[in-house]
């Protein structure tokens, strides 16, 4: 299932080009354009959800954050530790309205966050 106005789902069905960072049956992650640590990669799962608040799914919300934590040790954050980030509607800063983790690391990170 996918929106047709959403950004997220138009990568998806590679109607824009992206490099993936990773993809499988249930999601894919790319690196934010606008990169807020020297590592920010976002874990999309291809059906659309709003945002998390409207999951329901919890083999899918299980699905994300395993493949969140194996992008994490492919990206070598796993000792010096990362930060995961699930924004949600306007207020919490999300931008897309499509579900997606943001995965930090690379740096120390400060609380809060802002």
């Amino acid at each position: 299932m996918t929106s047709e106005k959403c950004l997220f789902c138009s990568m998806n069905k590679k109607e824009i080009k992206v490099d993936f960072v990773y993809e499988d049956e249930h999601a894919f992650a790319i690196r934010d354009i606008n990169p807020q640590a020297p590592t920010h990669i976002l874990i999309i799962p291809r059906q659309h959800v709003d945002n998390i608040s409207k999951l329901d799914d919890k083999a899918i919300m299980g699905s994300l954050f395993h493949t969140t934590a194996r992008i994490a040790d492919q990206e070598n954050l796993t000792k010096s530790g990362f930060r995961l980030v699930v924004n949600t509607g306007d207020d919490g800063g999300q931008t897309v309205h499509h579900l997606h983790i943001h995965l930090l690391g690379g740096r120390s990170l400060t609380w809060p966050p802002g």
